[in-house]
This record gives structure tokens, sequence and C-alpha cells, in this order.
């Protein structure tokens, strides 16, 4: 998510890390809930979990060619009916002396993590050129407007390391992507890899995105069926502390062209669990 110029390079790399699809037996180690939002309140999200990321990084934009401003405006993120809503909307909005036609959320989590099971259950937005993403980043990346800023260290990105657990293109509704991008401990060379599935229904019915990362590997899953199987070595940055993030980009490199017609659409979550 941070940075998917070079997406398609990962097709180069499955040899090392191969994405796979079967059923998944639930691992039993990962019984502790250390982290959980179920969002049966109404209004705005939780501060006390929740930090709203909204200084753009780029020169005024945000990175990827994307065409919104993130907000903390109870418009683009509410909770209400039990679920978390991330709203894009169509409307002019200036942060800074920098104008975008677009706005929506982009929400970290003020908890960090190494190691465990993320389960986040959601509905993804089903208009062309939307980027819904569930995704960590090292707490080590000391990026702009973060919430922990260089509280764990600033060797940027991607030597911070990084976890799409789901992302969606705006042109392909029907799969979702787990991607994971690093840059070598070794070499310092920007590396990345990951898988996709098939997730017809992703727009009017639940799923559950899911992560279980120890210092072995890292596997994601949609529902059961595992995506993608990365080999944690000691050349990753995947053995230290971790943040989620969960957004609505609108256009850029995977939101892609967005329809005239576009007004507003949503992301819908309806819990958010991590364990250990």
């Amino acid at each position: 998510m941070r940075t998917f110029i070079l997406f398609f390079v990962f097709i180069g790399l499955i040899s090392q890390d191969k994405a796979v699809f079967n059923n998944h037996d639930q691992d039993t180690e990962y019984r502790t809930l250390v982290f959980a939002d179920e969002f049966e309140y109404e209004g705005r999200p939780n501060n006390q979990k929740w930090h709203h990321q909204i200084i753009p990084p780029n020169n005024g934009s945000w990175y990827n060619d994307e065409l919104q401003h993130y907000t903390d405006s109870e418009e683009n993120s509410y909770t209400n009916n039990g679920t978390l809503k991330i709203r894009a909307i169509k409307e002019k909005y200036s942060y800074h002396g920098s104008t975008k036609e677009y706005t929506s959320a982009r929400l970290n989590s003020k908890f960090i993590f190494t190691y465990g099971r993320v389960e986040v259950r959601a509905k993804l937005p089903s208009t062309a050129g939307t980027w819904p993403a569930i995704w960590t980043m090292g707490a080590n990346v000391n990026e702009t407007g973060n919430y922990f800023g260089d509280q764990y260290g600033e060797v940027g990105w991607p030597l911070s390391g990084e976890i799409d657990i789901m992302e969606q293109t705006g042109w392909d509704k029907n799969k979702t992507i787990s991607h994971f991008h690093w840059g070598d401990l070794k070499t310092k060379e920007y590396r990345n890899t990951g898988g996709e599935a098939t997730v017809p229904n992703a727009s009017n019915e639940y799923h559950i995105y899911a992560m279980e990362w120890d210092s072995e590997s890292i596997k994601t899953y949609v529902d059961d069926t595992l995506v993608f199987d990365l080999q944690n070595t000691k050349d990753k940055p995947y053995n230290h502390g971790h943040y989620l993030i969960l957004n609505i980009a609108i256009g850029g490199n995977l939101g892609g062209e967005l329809p005239e017609t576009f007004t507003e659409d949503i992301f819908e979550i309806d819990y958010v669990r991590i364990y250990q």
C-alpha cells in the first residue's frame, strides 16, 4: 500500500515464497486477545484505540498518485449499528494549501504487536477506483503523521517492513491481494512478493481477512483459505513491532480510473481482533 509502483515485480519472486490456496486448520496457539474493537458504539472511532493519519507525506499528497486527502472528520469515519464505516467521498478539500477532489480516512492502531493473529471481518467497497486496505507497518518507520513518530526508530520505508493483509484493486472487485514490501536487512535493497485470492462477493458479504505471524513465517488468509505464506528469514524486517492500518485510497496505482459518476463508497468493518 505504501508504494505499489513495483507491484508486479513480485511475480519473479514467488519461487521463494509460494502463493498457495488450501483450507486452513485454525492454529490454536493464538488464544489471548490482546487488542480488539467490536465497534459496538456510536459516533467517532474510539480515540483510545485509533489515530487518524491526516498529514500528507509527499509534498501535499499521498504516495502512489492517490487522489484523496485523509481527514479526521466523522463524515469519513464513524461507527453505528455495530460496524466501523470508512467512507470515501467526492468533495473538494484543502489541507495546508493542497486541494484534492476526494476525502477518505486512514486509521492507525495505537497498539504495537510482534507476532500473533490478526482478524478483520469486513465488507469492501464496490465502486471502480476505490482501493481498500488492511495492512501493517513497522513501528520504526517514522512516517509523517503516524501515531508513534520516531519513538521506536526511524529507519523509513521499506526497511521498516510492510504487510498487506488485504488490498483490492479498483478494477477487479472479484479478487483481493496479499502483499509484502521490505528492505533487505543485509543489502538494503527493496524486495516485494505476494499473491491473490478470488472473492467474488466481497462487497455484499462479510469475509474474515487474517494474518498469522511468527518468527518463521507470515501467512495471510481470506476466511479459511491460505493466500500467501512468506518465509520470515533473518534478512527481512519482520521480527519487531508493527501497527495496523485501515483505509480506502482513491485512484492511484491500485485504485486506477475513477468513474465521473462516483459520489461515495464505504469500507465496512465488523470487528478487529489481534491474538497472541
